[in-house]
Formats: C-alpha cells, structure tokens, sequence
C-alpha cells in the first residue's frame, strides 16, 4: 500500500471535523502514513479487555486510543484560531513549509 500524502506531524493540535469525537480538540501523538491514521490524545478511546499477564497481574478492562483517519481531522491554526487547511510554500533560502490558507501564518515552529 502506498503512503498517503498528508499534511498533519505529530505534536500539531487538530480539531475532530467527523465521527463519534466532533468538535473535540487534541495533540496528534502518533502519524501512521501508511495506513493514513493518527493517534490523537484523549480522542477515540475505547475499552479493550487484557488477561492478567506478567506486567499485568490484574487484567481487566484497559482504555486506550485508537487512531484516526486523517481525513476527519484539520489542523489548527495558531493566528486564526479556527480549523485551517494547509498549503506548502517555498521560502526564498529553498525550504519548504506549512502555511495556514486563511491567514498565511506558517503552521511550522
């Protein structure tokens, strides 16, 4: 499977535009490219029953973060403070970075 071109790196704050979590805002904490996901903290959690094991000698019913689709979420923009899509812009030394299309403020810090 191809890498999904995508513009969200992990520590940006995204806004959930679609599913269960909508409105919500959180910290992506993990990108998988490949599979087109993100862990977003404190969003999509789920409950997940574990055996006792070595490390867990309890078990029970664990709550975790599952990921995401990239498509549900947007990327939040420092200056507007609002959801913002994101172009990419040549600077004149020849890098490449994030700029909100609304406000033109670079997403990269």
């Amino acid at each position: 499977m191809m890498a999904v071109k995508c513009y969200i790196k992990k520590d940006d704050k995204v806004k959930i535009i679609a599913g269960r979590d909508k409105g919500k805002i959180g910290k992506v904490l993990k990108v998988d490219r490949k599979k087109g996901g993100l862990l977003v903290e404190k969003i999509n959690i789920v409950k997940r029953h574990s055996k006792p094991t070595q490390q867990n000698r309890q078990g029970g019913i664990v709550e975790k973060e599952m990921p995401i689709q990239w498509s549900n979420v947007m990327v939040m923009c420092g200056k507007c403070v609002a959801p913002a899509r994101v172009k990419m812009q040549r600077l004149e030394d020849g890098n490449k970075v994030r700029v909100c299309v609304k406000c033109g403020e670079a997403l990269d810090t």
